[in-house]
């Protein structure tokens, strides 16, 4: 659900430095919110605070958000530090062989851009989509 940014309160958290808000709202603008911040009932901020700077700094009024009845104090500082725990960046091999598929994508050879034009070109002869 989309909640208004001026209504979130954002008390004391335990990440201090947040890092590369730019390059976040550089990937907000170009792919939109992937993943929702999260709330409590009182629209207090449990976790997605970075995601929250970086839609702050794009302009944003509204904030795509999950409401969680989490009680208590200690539970809801084991679901912020849990939601950053639990990530995993992507290995050197992982970003190379992303890098090269992206590139593969990005720059077909000369069959694959054939192929892909009879394709479309069936495609718009039979009304089909993607």
């Amino acid at each position: 659900m989309q909640i208004p940014i001026e209504d979130i309160i954002v008390k004391k958290r335990i990440r201090k430095d947040l890092g590369d808000i730019d390059a976040l709202a550089a990937s907000l603008k170009r792919f939109g919110q992937i993943s929702p911040i999260v709330v409590s009932k009182k629209n207090v901020l449990i976790a997605g605070g970075r995601r929250l700077e970086a839609a702050k700094s794009l302009g944003w009024r509204t904030i795509n958000a999950v409401i969680a009845d989490i009680p208590g104090r200690l539970s809801k500082l084991e679901y912020e530090v849990e939601e950053n725990l639990q990530r995993r960046d992507f290995s050197p091999e992982e970003l190379t062989e992303a890098a090269k598929k992206i590139d593969k994508l990005k720059n077909p050879g000369i069959f694959r851009r054939f192929f892909d034009w009879i394709i479309g070109l069936f495609k718009k002869l039979f009304r089909i989509e993607d």
